[in-house]
């Protein structure tokens, strides 16, 4: 490897895998799930909230932030984490997921990607060294290269055209990433769509190339779990061992254990968050919906057992009132007990990868799922 390592391999039980990787900004223990604060912000909750959750890490958003307020303006202002308070580990995308979520917005060349901005209009270029730029501006510890996504299903010429110039910005912006100071890391990204030999390749040549860690992309975008799993069963091990394995943009609980179970490590998704202001709750028997008339009257919390006291102590009558109500505060509360529950599981994981006990982690863990919530009152 060309660059130098920052993650330490604590255990393996079969494939899952449990380290630490060390940040400028702190330690990230791993299985790790991170918050994602796309505009420098976690919608709903104050960065205590998730720090007390037990985050290690969160993820701000390269394309959003270089738009407003600006990677200028965060450097000058001491950078993101001094920007947002968060003074944690803090990991940015690079701006390529919008390649395919603006699609109507943006032309893709060799050179670059060209946007119009969402929020004026504005053209804007980002290309890998300007994406590589704009997150050491932002002061990211763990920064991506640029890459393409694309949506699936897609057609194979669309999915290797893609891959092959995600490796030739690969190649890019570890170029642009050469004077990065020490501890800071950049991860490349495996594309490859559905398609088993382009993942195959797309990873033997990042490999070659040389990142501190590896992401795999391109996933979560329209296709079954099913043939996610099957990609991170084919990719995965074609992975450094020493290194941590990151899979962008996922998930749901369900996603995470099974994940785990194939040797990722790091994670980050919207789903606590997007699905808590919508009014669903994430627990241990499974998502349930506070909209639902069955709570109305139901003085219980959510778990009476759980370690997070918002989901420990409020009632379900209540939580069902904010939400129907549209109260800014239900958002709040179910953002806050979603992200707590996510980072419980992954502490579950750890604490099982650990032990050796993993797989009976796993079938517990599914069968407090499958039984569902608790009876009505």
């Amino acid at each position: 490897m060309s660059l130098p390592n920052h993650f330490e391999l604590l255990a393996t039980n079969g494939t899952a895998r449990t380290g630490r990787l060390t940040t400028p900004h702190g330690v990230v223990q791993t299985p790790a799930f991170m918050p994602v604060g796309t505009a420098g912000a976690m919608k709903g909750m104050h960065w205590r909230e998730v720090r007390d959750a037990g985050a290690d890490i969160v993820l701000g958003n390269t394309y959003h932030l270089m738009l407003r307020p600006g990677a200028e303006r965060i450097a000058a202002l001491g950078g993101l984490q001094t920007f947002t308070g968060w003074n944690g580990p803090m990991l940015t995308d690079s701006g390529g997921f919008q390649v395919m979520s603006l699609s109507d917005l943006r032309k893709v060349s060799e050179k670059a990607v060209t946007f119009r901005s969402h929020i004026d209009g504005a053209k804007v270029e980002l290309s890998p060294e300007r994406s590589i730029e704009v997150q050491r501006l932002l002061g990211a510890d763990i920064a991506m290269q640029m890459d393409e996504c694309v949506r699936l299903p897609a057609t194979r010429d669309d999915i290797e055209r893609a891959m092959r110039l995600s490796l030739r910005w690969a190649e890019r912006s570890k170029r642009a990433f050469e004077s990065a100071p020490d501890g800071n890391m950049l991860f490349g990204i495996v594309q490859g769509g559905d398609i088993p030999e382009m993942r195959h390749i797309n990873a033997r040549e990042l490999v070659d190339i040389g990142f501190h860690g590896y992401a795999i992309g391109g996933l979560a975008v329209g296709e079954p779990q099913a043939v996610m799993l099957a990609m991170i069963e084919e990719t995965a091990p074609a992975l450094p061992v020493d290194r941590p394995r990151y899979l962008m943009g996922v998930g749901t609980p369900e996603d995470l254990l099974e994940a785990v179970a194939r040797g990722i490590d790091m994670f980050d998704c919207v789903l606590p968050t997007r699905n808590g202001r919508h009014g669903m709750a994430f627990t241990r028997f499974g998502q349930i919906n506070l909209r639902n008339a069955r709570h109305a009257d139901d003085p219980r919390p959510l778990d009476e057992e759980s370690e997070w006291p918002s989901a420990r102590n409020i009632s379900r009558a209540y939580l069902h009132h904010l939400v129907r109500s549209g109260e800014t505060l239900g958002a709040m509360l179910l953002s806050e007990i979603n992200v707590a529950y996510y980072q419980h599981l992954m502490q579950g994981m750890r604490e099982a990868i650990t032990a050796g006990t993993f797989e009976t982690f796993q079938e517990q863990t599914r069968a407090g799922w499958a039984k569902g919530d608790i009876p009505p009152r």
